[in-house]
């Protein structure tokens, strides 16, 4: 369609792309974009970094400045709720019931955070990390904070633990998992980590479940192991995940499963409506199953896709992912995926705090991670897109230049 009455829910960085890429396409229809926070669309993975390390202010997370949505005509809706989807009459019905039409959908809604349900969630002092407002008050409660417990040792988690520390607040990690970032990275990245909190004065504690929270006068006092163990805390942040934010769609009758069900174009099963972002779970021709991401660079990347779709350009969605994490010093970048990867090797030298790991998936590059090697983790993007060739034994050697085997080999000569 290259006209119509595009509707988007949600107003991160998906959303706020789609509505974005629409204009940039030639899209001359309407584009109304929904967003049910107050504030203008800003980003979100600065709020464990750069904005609760107070080097940067909300004016410096906004997407987009406020102008641009009137000067792009897009109708950008602040504070407004989606309660449901009639698919049959076309309509988004409203909080307060205004029912919007679409001739299309667009379902950027991202993810919640996953419920943390122990005894004493609901004292004073607890927190998590999702939006602005949730930064702001994290921000004044870690510059009071003595003693901190970080629950989760994910990216979010440990990056809130860095930031804490760099405050000069004490800080312990309790995680479940044996290791850091578990679930994300190699055991070599992991290691890596583990040492590097270690070593900056947070104490990590693994195999660690909540049992739950203690507190006086309802604030949080101390943090109870499963063990027994009872760790003191005036403040608690709790990083243990996020849940696809799919209840609408699931409700108006589509296809879920950790996530909103899309093809290879987006689409869910309704012709329709889209979904994109960390919301949608979508076929990765890179691992050749099924997936959600929660990266910006998959939320702008399929936001992008789809406003192609709807200008009259469709092509499947295929943009190799990756991934980035501040934490103190350490830059952590990822180009690809390490789903069924069997064998790793890795240049560089963790010591001297910066290195790279190659995961391969048989014969192929599938993941490259560094730690403070930008240029790697840039040839890699390329070598891993392009499918071009490069042995463990070519990725361990240092001697080994890949930007020029790169080009070698792109040009189709001897590397």
């Amino acid at each position: 369609m290259s006209s119509g009455n595009v509707v988007i829910v949600g107003a991160g960085h998906a959303g706020v792309q789609v509505a974005a890429s629409l204009r940039d396409e030639g899209f001359q229809g309407p584009i109304r974009l929904l967003s049910g926070e107050a504030d203008l669309p800003y980003q979100r993975p600065p709020l464990s970094k750069a904005y609760l390390k107070g080097e940067t202010g909300a004016e410096g997370l906004l997407l987009r400045a406020g102008a641009f949505y009137a000067a792009k005509d897009i109708d950008l809706r602040l504070g407004t709720t989606a309660l449901a989807i009639d698919r049959e009459a076309r309509e988004l019905v409203l909080a307060g019931g205004e029912r919007l039409g679409y001739d299309h959908l667009v379902l950027a809604t991202g993810t919640r955070a996953r419920p943390f349900d122990v005894p004493g969630r609901a004292l004073a002092g607890v927190l998590t990390l999702y939006t602005l407002g949730d930064a702001a008050r994290l921000k004044t409660e870690v510059e009071a904070a003595t003693a901190i417990v970080v629950v989760g040792a994910g990216f979010i988690g440990l990056e809130l633990t860095a930031a804490a520390v760099a405050a000069g607040k004490s800080v312990t990690v309790i995680e479940l998992g044996a290791r850091p970032l578990g679930r994300a990275v190699s055991s070599e990245i992991s290691t890596f980590y583990h040492g590097a909190h270690d070593r900056s004065g947070a104490r990590l504690l693994f195999g660690a479940g909540v049992a739950a929270l203690e507190g006086t006068d309802g604030r949080v006092e101390a943090v109870v192991l499963a063990d027994g163990t009872r760790v003191p805390a005036d403040l608690v942040l709790v990083g243990i995940g996020v849940l696809a934010e799919d209840r609408l769609a699931h409700a108006a009758g589509l296809p879920c499963d950790n996530g909103i069900m899309v093809d290879e174009f987006l689409l869910t099963a309704d012709p329709a409506i889209s979904a994109i972002g960390d919301c949608a779970a979508f076929p990765s021709p890179h691992v050749g199953t099924r997936l959600r991401l929660e990266s910006v660079q998959n939320a702008v990347d399929q936001a992008r896709c789809v406003a192609r779709r709807l200008a009259g350009h469709p092509e499947p969605y295929v943009a190799l992912p990756w991934f980035w994490s501040d934490q103190g010093p350490h830059k952590l970048q990822i180009a690809g995926l390490s789903h069924g990867c069997d064998r790793w090797t890795m240049r560089g030298d963790p010591a001297e705090g910066a290195f790279t790991v190659f995961g391969f998936r048989g014969d192929s590059l599938a993941v490259v991670e560094t730690v403070n090697r930008p240029a790697d983790h840039m040839v890699a993007r390329k070598l891993i897109s392009a499918g071009i060739r490069l042995t463990p034994e070519e990725a361990a050697d240092p001697a080994v230049d890949l930007k020029a085997l790169l080009k070698a080999r792109s040009a189709g000569g001897p590397a």
